[in-house]
């Protein structure tokens, strides 16, 4: 189980993308797609898409901190990255 970090901060930020933690946490604790790596931070930095319960695909960008997760930042997901979400998932089916 996926324990998340936030904080005024980061809910702020999301909420300027239209997302919500619920929508973050719930694409994150069913399949997603990874994307990597992110580099040139000064902490590891993941990408991910997943879909809300709403079907609405998210990419989602995460760090660990200690045995949380900390959501950095959350967006609908472009053209491309959906079709990738797609792609993957079609292989899971």
């Amino acid at each position: 189980m996926i324990e998340f970090d936030w904080d005024a901060e980061n809910i702020l930020h999301i909420a300027l993308h239209n997302v919500t933690p619920d929508e973050v946490e719930y694409a994150l604790t069913h399949p997603t797609v990874d994307f990597g790596y992110q580099e040139g931070y000064d902490e590891d930095r993941f990408a991910e898409a997943g879909a809300t319960a709403t079907g609405r695909i998210l990419e989602i960008i995460t760090t660990p901190r200690g045995l949380k997760t900390r959501v950095v930042t959350a967006y609908e997901a472009d053209p491309s990255v959906i079709k990738a979400y797609y792609q993957q998932m079609r292989r899971f089916l």
